[in-house]
């Protein structure tokens, strides 16, 4: 292998940033790429959504609830390391193509609002990081609004979130006496000016809080205040450690406004010293290191027709090891058939550009036209699958009924592609053929009827249909009289879902834990991991 290949690997950084609405994570992003000299001027990412819509906002829906709705990647290089930000819908409803992100990033910054605290949103969420054991930092935002203490915000992080946390800066005064951030990483004092229109700070080296200097700069009240709380920094929390952190078991944080540019450059520039590189991933066969020649790579979000014009999809992979060339055969495991790419897109300070080669840790866009399913891997011939790229049960259940007969292929090509992008489920029931679409958030179902209608012509309508969780079954024996009696009583309740896996449509908790005591031998599964397709 090359010395300049495994540079490249070391040079990226690909993360994600979750928060709860509002509690600043578009700031925060736009912020970030500013220092990247990604965007001239911060406030673009806003503006812009009169003109062409934000980056990360296609869909008209979207622009309508002001909410951003679609994934999107924004890369950009800082101090020579390539930073690619994956970003995640903030709508709780759309919680599972958040999830699905997490399986992409290699570490994660948690955003929580000074005054909100720790909401339910991010809780979810950063469960799902600590299962997998993926590295945070917290970044508490909106420090010059009148918030929570911040030892308050510390221990309720660390009893919510269930971390362990260590400050790496902590605010000098909060709210309306804001005065600034000492910075525990950098020995450094980081003055509030209140003025937005600087891009950056000033910034003052201090190594030793005792100096009396301190009192001249930030008044003697203030200055004793950090000093006392300083203390109880160190005697309270342990020392950051990096590997501690790379575990998954320690949580740095630091305090700032990303609306004000404030604490935004100290979050960076400790993120890109100890932020994980790109990292291994399990497959079904074996553990796969991005370091190893042969290339593979995954599926975890497919985005439909960002040009209306051309009927086609994104799908965006995600590389865990060797080189994407374009042009080069690859085999695509589930389909076991070779494709080639001629026109890779690589997302690049805000641009999407064909890019002839991408490393580890890159997100790569590939044009697809039905090829592609949430989770696919392709590789260099060897035969695996990436694990852990789950669809969650639904929550949320309705008959999709056609509104115009005229438009029945446009309706159920519409359904068919919508569905691999992961966007709903449909279950398809045993009984009568009809069709049922379960969805994670109600939302969905907006998105879903302005999509078929804009984008392929057909029109659909819903009626309730009662059920509270859809189930995976599987049977330890398919032939036993058992699961006969329990398909044969459950009739109406039973669908099959894209897969052709039997899934059980139960309309309360109480049913479900009633099937699981009459039928022990058919075990029931709230996601859908199991299966290898």
């Amino acid at each position: 292998m090359t010395m300049s290949f495994l540079q490249e690997i070391a040079k990226r950084r690909t993360f994600g940033i979750i928060s709860h609405p509002d509690a600043g994570k578009t700031t925060l992003t736009e912020k970030l790429l500013l220092f990247g000299g990604a965007i001239q001027e911060a406030g673009a990412v806003k503006s812009n959504k009169i003109k062409k819509g934000a980056t990360s906002d296609f869909m008209e829906i979207e622009r309508q609830r002001g909410i951003s709705v679609a994934t999107s990647v924004l890369a950009f290089i800082y101090k020579d390391k390539k930073i690619n930000i994956l970003d995640t819908p903030g709508h709780k409803d759309f919680a599972e193509d958040t999830f699905r992100t997490l399986t992409a990033v290699d570490s994660v910054i948690v955003v929580i609002d000074v005054a909100k605290g720790v909401e339910e949103q991010t809780e979810k969420l950063v469960e799902v990081c600590r299962m997998r054991n993926i590295p945070m930092i917290v970044f508490i935002n909106k420090l010059d609004r009148e918030g929570k203490d911040a030892f308050d915000l510390l221990d309720e992080v660390e009893q919510k979130l269930k971390l362990t946390v260590t400050p790496l800066s902590f605010p000098i005064g909060m709210g309306y006496d804001f005065k600034g951030i000492y910075n525990i990483w950098e020995k450094n004092i980081n003055l509030f000016t209140g003025d937005s229109r600087k891009d950056i700070e000033d910034t003052i080296a201090f190594d030793d809080v005792a100096n009396p200097e301190l009192d001249k700069i930030v008044g003697e009240k203030a200055a004793n205040k950090l000093r006392e709380e300083l203390e109880l920094v160190t005697e309270i929390y342990p020392q950051f450690d990096r590997d501690t952190y790379l575990k998954g078991d320690l949580q740095p944080v630091f305090f700032g406004s990303a609306l004000n540019n404030f604490g935004v450059r100290e979050l960076l520039d400790c993120f890109i010293e100890i932020a994980p590189q790109p990292r291994s991933k399990e497959s079904d066969t074996r553990l796969v290191k991005p370091e190893e020649d042969k290339f593979s790579g995954f599926v975890f979000k497919i985005h439909a027709n960002m040009d209306p014009k051309h009927r086609d999809r994104l799908a965006f992979i995600k590389i865990v090891s060797g080189v994407f060339e374009r042009n080069k055969p690859y085999l695509h495991v589930r389909n076991n058939k070779n494709l080639k790419f001629s026109s890779p897109n690589a997302f690049f300070a805000e641009k999407k550009e064909v890019v002839d080669i991408s490393y580890p840790g890159d997100i790569v866009g590939l044009h697809d036209t039905g090829n592609f399913k949430i989770g696919d891997t392709l590789t260099e011939g060897e035969l695996m699958n990436f694990k852990g790229i789950p669809s969650f049960s639904p929550e949320h259940f309705r008959y999709i009924n056609n509104a115009d007969p005229l438009k029945a292929k446009q309706l159920e090509k519409g359904i068919d592609q919508l569905m691999d992008e992961g966007v709903a489920q449909l279950f398809t029931l045993e009984m009568n053929g009809r069709k049922v679409i379960g969805t994670v958030g109600a939302l969905q179902y907006e998105v879903i009827q302005y999509r078929l209608e804009h984008e392929y012509g057909a029109k659909c309508s819903y009626e309730n249909f009662p059920a509270h969780k859809a189930c995976w079954v599987k049977p330890d024996d398919a032939k036993n009289d058992e699961y006969a009696e329990f398909k044969r009583v459950k009739q109406k309740f039973l669908g099959k879902d894209k897969y052709g896996q039997l899934v059980f449509l139960a309309d309360s908790e109480f049913s479900i834990q009633m099937t699981q005591q009459k039928y022990p031998s058919v075990k029931l599964f709230f996601t859908s991991d199991f299966h290898s397709n």
